[in-house]
């Protein structure tokens, strides 16, 4: 296992204009590099790139992955692809965050007939089911298509997408109040104690 009282480094992966700040409490610390890398130029990533294709990044170079709402924007058959980058960066006792909307509570919204209304407010507005389902509308409208939403996943559904993956230790969790889930995927086999650890300090933000 690393040291985690060594430097370490993880790929802040489609990370917009959001910084280590506001990635998860344990990256949230001084002993975490953040390298961003995202498509969109304008937000300033250290690395222009993609999920499916980071080529940009070396195999087996960084320490973790943190993906932030970002599978959703692919095609279902580019997530094995994207899954498949994440492996190949990440060192040989990495790990990868990943969080995303979570179908289930948001389509009981749906079932309700609330397509339309308001389920939480966000710092960019009033959020409704339809812009977690298919992406945020305003920023779509004004031109910027990389909101789109391409697939969805429930917990069961994730959890199977990255051990199918070849990730060998997986834990999800399901936030129903917020309507998303989160995991955190291992590249190494890890004792369900160990797993906990990381879950008990990634799946916290910082704010």
């Amino acid at each position: 296992m690393t040291d985690p009282t060594t430097t370490q480094t993880f790929l802040h992966v489609g990370c917009g204009p959001q910084r280590k700040g506001t990635t998860t409490h344990g990256f949230n610390h001084e002993n975490w590099i953040e390298l961003r890398l995202d498509i969109d130029e304008s937000v300033q990533p250290d690395i222009v790139g993609t999920m499916t294709d980071m080529s940009r990044v070396d195999d087996a170079s960084v320490d973790a992955i943190f993906s932030s709402h970002n599978i959703e924007h692919l095609y279902p058959h580019e997530v094995p692809l994207a899954l498949a980058e994440f492996l190949r960066v990440l060192k040989p006792d990495g790990f990868a965050i990943i969080t995303c909307p979570d179908l289930r509570s948001v389509c009981a919204l749906v079932a309700d007939d609330k397509l339309l209304e308001p389920a939480y407010q966000s710092g960019a507005g009033p959020i409704a089911p339809i812009d977690i389902l298919y992406g945020h509308r305003p920023p779509m409208a004004r031109g910027n298509l990389y909101m789109a939403h391409r697939c969805g996943f429930t917990e069961k559904v994730l959890n199977g997408t990255l051990a199918a993956s070849g990730f060998p230790v997986v834990a999800t969790m399901a936030r129903p109040q917020a309507f998303e889930l989160w995991a955190v995927a291992s590249k190494s086999q890890r004792t369900h104690e160990e797993l906990q650890a990381l879950a008990n300090v990634h799946f916290i933000r910082p704010y």
